[in-house]
């Protein structure tokens, strides 16, 4: 299955808050970056295929590379931070629908 590319919804998404910081966490650090999940509720990922671009969530620079680095796993990562392991792929879909929503109004003539 060809990966979904949705170039307008990524730059969207790296002008929100790092998922972390809107969690109530204050060390955020560096520019936010969207973050493919690594473990997509669409299960559309394999071995060097990222997830679809409607599947990442913000984090800042600092919290995406100690996502990879520390943990190498979202569910630790995120129950590191007393998180649902699942808050990932709830965000995303949030931030998927929503986006598509301030898409659709950006298109109206008024």
């Amino acid at each position: 299955m060809k990966r979904q590319k949705d170039k307008k919804h990524l730059q969207w998404v790296t002008q929100q808050k790092c998922l972390i910081h809107t969690a109530g966490f204050y060390s955020c650090n560096g520019v936010i970056q969207a973050h493919h999940l690594l473990k997509p509720s669409s299960k559309h990922r394999g071995f060097g295929l990222r997830a679809h671009d409607s599947e990442v969530i913000p984090l800042c620079q600092f919290h995406h590379q100690q996502l990879h680095t520390k943990f190498g796993n979202e569910f630790k990562f995120f129950e590191h931070y007393g998180l649902s392991k699942f808050i990932g792929q709830e965000t995303a879909k949030k931030l998927y629908d929503k986006n598509s929503i301030v898409i659709e109004n950006d298109d109206l003539p008024f």
